[in-house]
């Protein structure tokens, strides 16, 4: 099978040029040396910074320099911007704010209290016009709630009256007619290029998904500019990798960018990696190879025109989605230095290309997959393996890869030898399918960091999952239900289960006696809105919302069998299959059931595709105090790191912070945090002080949750 790539070349010299221009050059003031003026460092997302005043040799004496307490505890996955002095964050309500960087003073904040449903949010985007510039357009803060985007003045966080409607537009624009009433946020910040915003959405991931296309807005107006469509339309390239009418299909959507994009300013390219097509795990209704959903996508960022592509997993039945930016990287091979893009992945992959081009810079082999058993399913024959760099953490597992300190380990051998466990296993209605890594990596959505010398830093998970498929219950089916129990059955039994018991170290929680723990209003404002990963079911009628409330509150009435309550007010998306609910493969006390280590970080030489080193990242306090060591933990968030040497990185459970020497990771420093630092941290200087800075907010695999974000300078 070809891979589909139409790199365009004599069209990419003659519009772009060759010249090898410096990683981070732009003439936007946001990204000098003290600044960290954009999401993860800058239009690169590289996560480096050039600032050298914390070095190894005083990392130690780092200690708090200040502290910030949100109204409100959750998640906060956000990387915080700096600019001139003042830091630009969100709080877990999904409040914008701006302190003062050197103190932590607040100076402005945005938004609605935890009252109403907050997703999670990982920054913001900046922009000011041209130093020079002839206009009253003020500098300004481009912010996400649910799905609104917001123009707010960056000096007040008042919203710009002329951007949009009163300061807002609706992210559904642009989407088509498949997108009205249906789940579309935006929790990833978006991409600056001139007066544009090119903005991420996060979908449903079930058959009722919107479709993902790229879309660009006027950042000063937010007008439309430009659409491409990840699910093309008839004409347009890639159309026949899909069945005729998936373009207007209201069961076919997703393959959209949720984890943001990069950009080469200089060249004027957008780089988007986008996601799988919805639904996740059953393609039947989606049969083909499925363009441009898990691809990376070279952009003209000025029109939207696709320059090249690169397909990572053809109809994609495993949620591998790519799940962060990808780094703008320059690399060098055979003596020549080449400017590249470099795309982590879930599966533990490593894709180099040239960034021009789209030539691997490494050999791609596509390798033949099992066929699929279910009926109506056919997988893509083949995958694309990278042959270097080798995948950052494990791609199968053995019986004697069983976790040889857990007290189940004879339950876990007896579930492991009834699975499928072979690379790229097909999910049945028969048994357990291992997917190793899990759906949330390998490579997750803190991305990597990377060396202007190409050396590339990413933190993993390395645990595997289980998976099932099942028959998709009817209306009729559910008949003998209630009309509560129908609405869950239908829409909430995958992650809380039947039980409603959830899994919190997972991510679900437990939802018996959920009326003990919160009123009516804030569960109904759950359901509707979504909450922090939880996406928000917005076809749910009023009375499927309210029946769904009366069942978890356990006070539903007794309806007679058949009855038409709770009925939808629409006819949905329907396919046969769905899985049972996203199951880590583990044992009773929640530990992985693959023997350690469970979380990983990793320095790979791009330019030679090896491997500088590789250690855990984290600890297993419980097994620590038993003698467990180096287990490493699943993480969330990613690193930085400096031209000092030094690399920073919160995100294991066990709610630390460290420092690691950049080229040996030995770890030089580390403290603990008022809670789990599951996001990417930023670095900045002012008045000749550096500081680091981490939103510490728990909140996820079973630690407790916070509310501060802490920076760190020298005394």
């Amino acid at each position: 099978m070809k891979r589909i790539l139409l790199p365009v070349m004599a069209l990419a010299i003659l519009t772009f040029g060759w010249s090898r221009l410096s990683q981070n050059q732009t003439d936007d003031k946001p990204n000098d040396n003290t600044n960290w003026g954009e999401y993860l460092g800058g239009p690169d997302r590289n996560h480096y910074s050039a600032l050298t005043l914390i070095n190894p040799g005083n990392v130690k004496n780092l200690q708090v320099a200040w502290r910030y307490s949100t109204p409100d505890s959750g998640q906060i996955q956000t990387s915080p911007i700096i600019i001139d002095g003042v830091l630009y964050g969100v709080t877990p309500a999904v409040q914008a704010f701006a302190l003062d960087a050197a103190t932590g003073k607040e100076i402005w904040r945005f938004g609605e209290s935890r009252k109403a449903g907050a997703n999670t949010s990982r920054g913001v985007t900046y922009w000011a016009p041209k130093p020079g510039e002839n206009t009253t357009d003020a500098p300004r803060i481009l912010h996400s709630v649910g799905p609104h985007l917001y123009a707010l003045d960056a000096k007040t966080g008042k919203p710009i009256p002329d951007f949009g409607q009163d300061g807002h537009i609706d992210l559904h624009e642009g989407l088509g007619v498949q997108a009205k009433d249906k789940f579309v946020i935006s929790n990833t910040p978006g991409t600056i290029f001139e007066d544009l915003i090119i903005m991420p959405v996060r979908l449903s991931e079930e058959a009722d998904a919107a479709p993902g296309y790229i879309r660009a807005f006027n950042v000063r107006t937010g007008k439309l500019i430009w659409t491409f469509h990840t699910i093309p339309h008839p004409g347009e390239y890639g159309y026949e990798t899909w069945p005729k009418e998936a373009y207007k299909n209201f069961d076919v959507g997703g393959a959209n960018n949720w984890s943001g994009m990069s950009v080469d300013r200089a060249r004027g390219i957008l780089y988007v990696p986008t996601g799988s097509p919805s639904y996740d795990f059953y393609g039947g209704n989606r049969k083909g190879q499925n363009l441009f959903a898990n691809c990376l996508l070279a952009l003209n960022v000025r029109t939207g025109k696709r320059l090249w592509h690169f397909q990572a997993v053809h109809h994609d039945l495993w949620d591998r989605d790519f799940p962060a930016p990808p780094n703008l990287v320059t690399v060098t091979q055979n003596g020549k230095k080449i400017d590249a893009v470099a795309q982590v992945t879930k599966t533990g992959y490593v894709f180099v290309f040239d960034r021009v081009t789209g030539k691997p810079l490494f050999p791609v082999k596509e390798v033949a997959i099992p066929k699929s058993t279910m009926p109506g399913e056919a997988t893509w024959p083949t995958q694309p393996v990278p042959q270097k760099p080798a995948p950052f953490v494990r791609q199968s597992m053995t019986e004697a890869d069983i976790n040889p300190n857990s007290v189940d380990r004879d339950s876990l051998q007896a579930m492991f030898r009834k699975a499928g466990t072979r690379p790229y296993e097909p999910m049945t209605d028969k048994g357990w399918a291992l997917m190793i890594p899990g759906t949330d990596g390998g490579a997750e959505w803190g991305g990597a960091a990377a060396d202007p010398d190409g050396i590339l830093y990413v933190n993993a998970n390395d645990i595997p999952w289980m998976y099932k498929l099942v028959d998709t219950p009817k209306q009729d089916e559910l008949a003998h239900l209630s009309p509560g129990q129908r609405v869950y059955t239908q829409n909430c039994i995958s992650c809380h289960g039947p039980e409603r018991k959830g899994n919190p170290r997972s991510g679900y929680p437990s939802l018996i006696n959920i009326g003990q723990r919160r009123d009516r209003q804030y569960v109904m404002q759950t359901v509707s809105n979504g909450r922090g990963m939880m996406p928000g079911f917005t076809a749910l009628s009023a009375d499927e919302k309210n029946a769904l409330l009366a069942f978890l509150f356990d006070d539903e009435k007794q309806e007679a069998p058949g009855s038409a309550a709770a009925k939808p007010k629409t006819k949905r998306p329907y396919l046969p299959y769905k899985i049972t609910g996203y199951i880590k493969f583990q044992d009773s006390r929640g530990y992985p059931a693959i023997k350690p280590p469970w979380g990983t970080l990793n320095a790979i030489n791009l330019n030679t595709g090896d491997y500088l080193w590789k250690i855990p990242l984290g600890e297993e306090k419980a097994l620590k105090a038993k003698g467990i060591t180096n287990t490493g933990t699943e993480n969330y968030g990613g690193p930085v790191v400096t031209a000092s040497g030094l690399l920073f990185i919160g995100g294991s459970r066990d709610e630390k912070f460290r420092a690691f020497d950049k080229k040996t990771g030995t770890l030089l420093w580390e403290t603990d945090l008022p809670a789990a630092g599951f996001a990417t941290p930023a670095t900045y200087q002012i008045g000749g002080k550096q500081y680091v800075v981490i939103a510490c907010g728990g909140g996820k695999l079973g630690v407790k949750k916070g509310n501060q974000y802490v920076a760190f300078a020298l005394p």
